[in-house]
């Protein structure tokens, strides 16, 4: 009598669940999160087509409407010159974004690559970019950016002006460039440190890799090991500090502006509105509320994200 074989149940091979796909589960689970996530995409939406779906042009007036309490005809009410603040606080939030996706940019493009170069090849450059690091951030911000822009904007607006009188070209009367090239650049002098230090950091953990040696010991140059291991392996750490880094960019922007040395008006931005609202907040506070508001919930918003991502990105937070 021969053997009836048994039926053995078939295998079933897992699919290993890569870092970033873990990552978003992680990070669904984290209300709060989630919470900033949706407010940062709605205020990108709106940085991006929200001039466009606003009832009012921002820099339309209506001098019968001056001044006007919140209503349906004007969700945040007018300011002194009857313009609508609903409008100008959607424009605004593209100021904000504008200045804090292109400075947070060119800061972390700086940040990442000084701190690979000093964490990767040690000195003399390790001690040449940290002592630059350290001098860069012991100058106060404000006075950084104060001294660019009193030392570049007058003679870049009196070189716009002699091109527009010799070529009647409107580009050139077009100032509001030099104060966004103004604030990016002043903005990105000041942001890059903490990027350079905290790429340093897991530079020097990472370079001691076994697979580091074995890139090494096969020939690989370099900048060819920077790029391929060195810089992927680092980014964790780095894509948690950009987020936050995003909504410290606003938060500065909103302030440089506020003080005047930031984007001027008739350009909205939300720290020059919160300039105008606080002279007259006592009679008219939804001036000051509304922006106030929205720079407020941004700040929220992105914190709560940041944190998220960092328990998500971090396997040992998990629970």
């Amino acid at each position: 009598m021969s053997a009836i074989p048994l039926s053995t149940p078939e295998t079933v091979e897992e699919q290993p669940v890569s870092l970033w796909r873990d990552a978003w589960y992680r990070l669904k689970r984290n209300k709060l999160a989630v919470f900033g996530l949706v407010i940062v995409l709605i205020l990108a939406f709106a940085a991006i087509f929200g001039p466009y779906l606003t009832p009012y042009d921002y820099l339309g007036q209506d001098l019968n409407a001056r001044n006007a309490l919140p209503s349906m005809s004007h969700l945040f009410g007018t300011d002194d010159l009857g313009r609508d603040v609903f409008s100008r606080v959607v424009f605004g939030t593209r100021t904000a974004f504008l200045v804090a996706v292109i400075v947070t940019f060119f800061a972390v493009l700086i940040g990442l690559t000084l701190g690979a170069v000093a964490g990767f090849f040690g000195n003399p450059f390790d001690r040449v970019i940290m002592w630059l690091t350290d001098v860069t951030m012991s100058v106060p911000n404000l006075l950084l950016v104060v001294v660019i822009n009193a030392s570049l904007k007058s003679p870049i607006t009196r070189w716009m002006e002699a091109r527009y009188l010799e070529t009647l070209n409107p580009f050139y009367r077009q100032t509001i460039w030099v104060d966004f090239i103004l604030v990016f650049g002043s903005m990105a002098l000041i942001s890059w440190p903490p990027y350079a230090r905290l790429v340093r950091a897991q530079v020097l953990s990472i370079r001691s890799r076994p697979y580091i040696t074995a890139a090494q010991a096969l020939g690989l140059s370099n900048w060819v090991i920077i790029k391929r291991y060195v810089v992927p392996n680092a980014l964790g750490p780095l894509i948690v500090s950009v987020s936050a880094g995003l909504g410290t960019a606003m938060v500065l922007e909103s302030a440089f502006s506020f003080l005047g040395v930031g984007v001027n008006p008739p350009t909205p931005s939300w720290g020059n509105m919160i300039s105008d609202g606080l002279r007259v907040w006592q009679h008219y506070p939804h001036l000051l509320a509304a922006p106030a508001a929205v720079l407020g919930l941004a700040s929220v918003a992105f914190s709560f994200l940041g944190d998220g991502l960092n328990d998500a990105l971090n396997p040992r937070g998990s629970k």
